[in-house]
């Protein structure tokens, strides 16, 4: 097994791009309010890992396919996320988890868990981990992208309303989709010229 420090990098900064306009960092946030943050934070990150692994697996399938098919799948994958990102949105911040304060460590945690785990299937987020476990290999996508996911939730529970004061939300999208569009580029030109 090896870890190559530059596909963890990536994947970190993609995923950690992706996620963060997502309606699940909005949903920590929301949590966090009105449950102990740190129950909130095991919660998602369970979640997070799992999804991690279901989209790493995921690659590997991609992974098997001829060199050209994974570029090409890659290249349509990363302009669909640029797509997403560059289009905007933006209203998923009334994500909520009802009127009531839910304590204690175990409805904390499967509450935050269920919330995560729900809405993450076919996000964003796990589409582009599941295409950089096909090119970077399952290992260094996962511990990048379960870093990310994970720095994500406690950066929204920990900083989310000094970020939403500070930094617009739509800012992050653009770089994000930018990054993403690029890659696009980059995969399809993998295509003639690897």
């Amino acid at each position: 097994m090896h870890l190559d420090p530059l596909a963890i990098l990536t994947a970190f900064g993609l995923i950690f791009l992706a996620e963060l306009p997502d309606k699940t960092m909005f949903a920590s946030l929301a949590m966090g309010t009105r449950m102990r943050p740190l129950h909130v934070w095991f919660g998602t990150s369970s979640a997070f890992l799992v999804h991690v692994a279901i989209a790493v697996g995921a690659g590997g399938l991609i992974g098997l396919l001829p060199d050209w098919t994974v570029e090409l799948v890659s290249a349509l994958l990363f302009a669909f996320g640029a797509f997403m990102l560059l289009r905007g949105g933006g209203g998923d911040g009334d994500e909520d988890t009802g009127g009531k304060t839910v304590t204690g460590f175990w409805p904390v945690w499967s509450t935050a868990f269920m919330a995560v785990f729900i809405s993450e299937w076919g996000d964003l987020t796990q589409i582009t981990t599941a295409n950089l476990a096909a090119g970077n290999g399952p290992w260094p996508t996962a511990v990048g992208a379960a870093a990310a996911l994970m720095s994500v939730s406690a950066l929204a529970l920990l900083a989310g309303r000094f970020i939403a004061r500070r930094v617009p939300l739509r800012t992050v999208q653009r770089i994000g989709g930018i990054c993403m569009l690029g890659l696009a580029v980059w995969s399809a030109v993998e295509i003639f010229t690897g």
